[in-house]
């Protein structure tokens, strides 16, 4: 046969680039890699020193922050007045979802790293570093920002000293940046820094204390409003609140004030439900529980204990003292930035506002700590998994992350600094409910997980198998399970932006929008009752979710609800803020990752056992 070039030169060309869709697809499946539960080779160097009630003091100490202190006011003032208590019973289920999530894959994975880590070992790499990344960015904000309202806090209990002398001799006037550089926020971050870098006990010591003042002050605050309120203030007339609206507009003519119509629903049910979606945010705190998998003495039942053992006590707090607010004194007279001072001030007690300054700078300690501790732990699990630099996977001789404290708390102390933090808040907020959104899809996939030993890999698709499953879980099953996920993840998000977009058509029950939201309601539905039908994962947790998938669905119905609400502007510099991100996962992570080169070694090693029978039988 004689040689064609022609064709000799078109095989060549099929085969590169043949050998180049193979490579891509192979670059692509590598990014869907999982970490194992039990990698082999990697071992904890923590130690194991935190018990139950370590972990209720951090989740109590994390979500009991400033919230408690100034969101009641502004809430009840301007959105829902007594009915705020409604607001918190609402934002307190809804967080419940979440929490719920995390307790059950903290029993199933009891790890470092938090949402990152159930990332990792459910959806694959590339995920578990976009959640990883969220997760810094909100760590890294709300350290700054609560930095800021300690200070400003401490500042006003001595008049303003420090921003006068600041603003005077160091002025900032630049956009984005801060007023002036607030050195004693980012001393105040450095010093929990060292502490932390310390040793982990004894920062959960000093947790506890705070914890143990600012619980104390709430419960003075709401026996306070129990005994001096009146119920009169739950029932305040329509004519009274014309009344009080006509006195501020005189007092301050260029200011629009609306106070609603009074009664316990000044601003109707959606004033409520409204209020409830701000209530939601004060809810943000539990995940330094599930930070500390590796820290925790018998994580399996601690960590869930943690979890709802402190979110029942912050809704405790959170509904006593709104509503200790609201029989103090009329909702339309609280003061949005001071509420209960104001409030004290108004019953006669003003010596007690002394003890509301205490522990309001105690809620704030203890909301700072609580944020900054899984802050390196999370860049620790990141580096420690070649992800990120693995110098911050140091250990000290005390069994603390040191260097990935320090250095997380010298950006937010440097963020303190030079920026105007205002502008970023809503960028934390986006990081968080990403993060909550994820853990809910790792729960579903977790849950419906073929088992090993049960594992038939070649099963073809059949709309029969999805509708009349096998009676335990398997690989198509698994598979089934997946891609319903997915289908409900994009309906989700079509359905939360129209119900954001077109609410005005849907309120005036205009047909194209009516049909429309009933078809992907049904269908929704119709995706979950499917999934419900799938056989579960007989690997049983000493904690698990009830009503799954309701629950999860739920959760992810609600935060995805809430990140579409947020600005245009934000999600720009989220944006932004991801794609440095991909930057330096493509730049380094790809390269360095440990599940990476654990893959290359057993399959080079499966090929060396390959070799070395295929000689024998040479031989033979």
């Amino acid at each position: 046969m004689s040689y064609n070039p022609v064709r000799h030169i078109e095989v060549k060309a099929k085969s590169t680039t043949d050998f180049r869709i193979r490579s891509v697809l192979a670059f692509i499946r590598s990014l869907a890699r999982k970490k194992p539960l039990e990698p082999a080779g990697e071992q904890s160097n923590f130690c194991r020193c935190l018990t139950s009630l370590d972990l209720i003091g951090l989740g109590v100490g994390g979500t009991l922050g400033a919230g408690v202190y100034v969101l009641s006011g502004e809430v009840a003032r301007e959105v829902a007045g007594p009915s705020i208590v409604i607001s918190f019973l609402v934002a307190a289920v809804a967080s419940v979802f979440a929490g719920l999530c995390y307790a059950e894959l903290g029993a199933r994975v009891p790890k470092m790293g938090s949402a990152y880590l159930y990332s990792y070992v459910t959806i694959g790499e590339v995920w578990a570093f976009v959640t990883g990344w969220n997760l810094l960015l909100s760590y890294l904000i709300e350290t700054s920002s609560i930095a800021k309202a300690w200070t400003g806090a401490f500042d006003d209990l001595i008049h303003n000293v420090m921003a006068k002398h600041l603003g005077e001799h160091t002025p900032m006037d630049s956009p984005g940046l801060a007023e002036y550089p607030d050195f004693f926020a980012a001393a105040l971050i450095m010093l929990l820094a060292g502490v932390l870098a310390y040793g982990l006990k004894e920062s959960a010591i000093v947790n506890t204390v705070f914890t143990a003042v600012n619980v104390t002050v709430l419960i003075f605050i709401i026996t306070s409003g129990f005994i001096k309120g009146d119920l009169k203030n739950w029932h305040i007339s329509k004519k009274t609140v014309l009344n009080a609206t006509w006195e501020i507009m005189k007092l301050e003519p260029n200011e629009t004030v609306d106070f609603g119509v009074g009664g316990f629903f000044p601003f109707g049910f959606d004033g409520t439900l409204a209020g409830a979606a701000t209530c939601f945010y004060a809810f943000f705190g539990f995940d330094c529980i599930v930070a500390t998998g590796e820290e925790v003495q018998n994580p399996q039942k601690a960590i869930p204990l943690g979890i709802v053992v402190s979110l029942l006590i912050c809704f405790v707090a959170f509904f006593g003292v709104s509503a200790s607010l609201t029989l103090m004194m009329p909702y339309y007279l609280l003061d949005a930035h001071s509420p209960l001072p104001v409030a004290f001030e108004y019953i006669g007690w003003e010596p007690a506002k002394y003890a509301v300054a205490v522990g309001s700078l105690c809620a704030l300690s203890t909301s700072l700590l609580g944020v900054m501790l899984p802050m390196p732990r999370v860049l620790y699990a990141m580096a420690r998994d070649g992800l990120l630099f693995k110098p911050l996977s140091y250990m000290s001789s005390r069994q603390s992350p040191v260097l990935a404290t320090l250095s997380s708390g010298a950006v937010a102390a440097f963020m303190v600094l030079l920026f105007d933090l205002k502008a970023l808040v809503d960028m934390s907020s986006i990081g968080t409910i990403f993060a909550y959104t994820l853990v809910a899809v790792c729960l579903l996939i977790l849950r419906y997980k073929d088992n090993a030993g049960f594992v038939l890999r070649l099963e073809p698709f059949s709309i029969k198998d999805v509708l009349r499953p096998p009676f335990r879980a398997t690989h198509r099953t698994s598979k089934n399970v997946t891609i319903l996920t997915i289908i409900i993840l994009f309906l989700v998000i079509v359905l939360t932006v129209l119900l954001s977009e077109a609410l005005y058509s849907l309120s005036r029950r205009e047909l194209w929008s009516v049909l429309l939201v009933s078809v992907l309601v049904l269908t929704l539905v119709l995706a979950v009752v499917i999934i419900w039908r799938q056989p579960q994962s007989r690997t049983k947790a000493s904690f698990m979710v009830p009503c799954v998938p309701v629950i999860p669905v739920l959760s992810v119905f609600i935060n995805t609800y809430l990140m579409v609400q947020l600005e245009g502007e934000t999600w720009v510099s989220y944006a932004v803020w991801m794609a440095i991100g991909l930057i330096v996962y493509f730049g380094y992570g790809v390269r360095h990752s440990v599940q990476k080169q654990r893959l290359q070694e057993a399959h080079d090693q499966l090929s060396s056992n390959n070799i070395s029978s295929n000689v024998v039988d040479c031989a033979a």
